[in-house]
């Protein structure tokens, strides 16, 4: 798995959650809450979204309803947001649904750009919407070489790039004031009593030369390559404070029963 050029949805199970006294996750989407959802993609969304009521998923937003017709939104079992996105062609993805996006809120693009760049990430497309803006950012994996410079391409085609790449981008949303404000701070989805959203991460050849390039851009560590009990294995925070787990590329060998 630590050698995938996709990408991996991690789902924590912590012990005795499953019990009825358990009241469950914060799962975001409330007051400054900075996580919004994960997005999957599919050639048709409201076959798919068919076969998941039938399967008795439920939904926040069914394809039909608001203002942005062919889009989506499940809850999972936990109650997170699953937005489900058509995919730009038909039949040129053979799996029927694919994991495309993972949506962050954010204070300040012209932080936190820099610093997913900083991490090998390409912006692939921008869009204001008047009160706020969408950044799309994908990984060198998930990129288009023969596309060269994004920005040179119209919205529709950069759209049109987002809707048929096969792995997930990071969808960073910026509710425009917000950098204006000293004292503005998301949550990360860490906080006692909001937990839910933990982190994501970055497969890197060396964790603590990626993590001096890290450590340089002044945001600081939630846990060192060296801190802790696992060597080698880094959590850094971005401009927003959200956790960064850096992971070398192969794995690391803790000691445990493969199977």
């Amino acid at each position: 798995m630590w050698s995938i050029e996709g990408t991996a949805l991690e789902l924590t199970f912590n012990y005795g959650t499953d019990s009825e006294s358990f009241k469950g996750y914060h799962t975001g989407n409330q007051e400054r809450d900075g996580f919004g959802h994960v997005a999957f993609n599919t050639d048709d969304v409201y076959a798919a979204c068919e076969k998941l009521e039938a399967a008795g998923v439920t939904f926040k937003k069914k394809p039909d309803e608001g203002r942005m017709k062919g889009l989506a939104f499940a809850y999972d079992p936990d109650g997170y947001w699953v937005e489900i996105v058509k995919r730009g062609e038909p039949n040129k993805i053979k799996n029927y649904f694919n994991f495309s996006q993972t949506m962050l809120r954010i204070k300040d693009p012209s932080k936190s750009i820099p610093f997913y760049e900083a991490l090998g990430m390409k912006l692939i497309r921008g869009k204001n919407y008047g009160d706020f803006s969408n950044y799309f950012l994908a990984s060198a994996s998930n990129v288009d070489e023969s596309v060269g410079d994004y920005s040179s391409l119209s919205d529709d085609e950069a759209k049109a790039k987002l809707s048929m790449m096969f792995g997930p981008v990071l969808e960073l949303t910026h509710n425009h004031g917000t950098e204006n404000d000293e004292d503005f701070k998301h949550y990360n989805g860490n906080e006692e009593g909001r937990q839910g959203f933990g982190h994501i991460g970055f497969l890197v050849d060396d964790v603590y030369a990626s993590c001096d390039s890290i450590r340089e851009m002044g945001y600081g560590f939630k846990k060192e390559p060296d801190g802790g009990s696992m060597k080698g294995l880094a959590f850094a925070y971005d401009p927003d404070g959200y956790s960064v787990e850096i992971i070398k590329r192969g794995g690391i060998d803790f000691g445990d029963i493969k199977v």
